[in-house]
């Protein structure tokens, strides 16, 4: 099989949509088409299944795109001219919310820099919320993020800390004010499923994107938040804000990758090794 074809199987078997490795392999979607039923030809096999809700790899597919590695990274090494495996290099894009860049990233990326200082680690932040959209989109190949209770099937997880959920507020405000609450995501749910248990009917004083900027307005006396302990414990303005008693379930933080991507070498090597 030909080395272009095993690259764009393995391109689309990240990205598990036509149009995406088309354009980003610069080839029409007739030739991507017919490189993929050549491939599955030869393998005797289907490779890839297209339903209602998308592209998904078979567990054929899977197997294939475990070989597809292996064989590409052979040719590699044949080209270097030495029997021995190259260096592992290359892009690894990583999202994580500042808080979890500070407080996780570095025990858990060390071994890997350790071990492979040749990866190129490139770091995303942003909001919590829309870790695993990003990952399932293929923007990043990894991402640290809080697991809900039901992991989509194309992801796997390592569980990384649980930390619980707190209510604070600010030293000098009242604590029976509004709340601050996240615009979306796991702990906006937890906050919410909380007001309901307890008989609270919230006033909602602000809903900003990401926990960082939910402590700052909560330090401000814009009303009570709900955010991680994590969170709570890395923040500057720790010492302006007062914890209040509530019982808020834990939040599970995660590493999270695609299924499909665990052969590939740059995830399995960040996998497979621990703080």
């Amino acid at each position: 099989m030909e080395r272009r074809e095993l690259e764009l199987f393995l391109h689309l078997a990240r990205t598990l949509n036509y149009g995406r490795t088309s354009l980003e392999c610069h080839v029409s979607a007739a030739t991507l088409t017919r490189t993929i039923q050549r491939l599955e030809a030869r393998a005797g096999a289907r490779l890839l299944d297209r339903g209602p809700r998308g592209v998904v790899l078979t567990a054929d597919g899977q197997r294939f795109t475990a070989y597809a590695e292996r064989a590409l990274a052979l040719w590699e090494d044949y080209r270097a001219g030495t029997g021995e495996p190259a260096e592992l290099a290359g892009d690894l894009k990583i999202f994580a919310t500042v808080t979890a860049c500070q407080t996780l990233l570095p025990d858990l990326l060390a071994p890997l820099r350790a071990a492979h200082p040749q990866i190129r680690l490139d770091i995303r932040t942003g909001d919590a919320a829309a870790a695993l959209a990003r990952l399932d989109e293929g923007e990043v190949d990894a991402a640290v993020a809080g697991i809900p209770k039901r992991l989509p099937q194309s992801m796997v997880t390592r569980t990384l800390a649980v930390t619980d959920l707190v209510l604070v507020s600010a030293a000098n405000s009242e604590p029976d004010g509004p709340f601050v609450v996240p615009a979306r995501g796991l702990v906006r749910a937890a906050a919410f499923r909380w007001f309901r248990t307890t008989g609270v009917k919230p006033v909602i004083a602000a809903e900003p994107d990401g926990h960082e900027a939910l402590l700052a307005l909560v330090a401000l006396g814009c009303g009570t938040g709900v955010v991680p302990r994590l969170v709570l414990e890395s923040s500057a303005v720790r010492e302006r804000l007062v914890e209040l008693p509530a019982d808020l379930e834990p939040l599970t933080i995660g590493l999270c990758a695609r299924r499909a991507d665990l052969h590939r070498p740059l995830i399995a090597a960040l996998w497979g090794l621990r703080p």
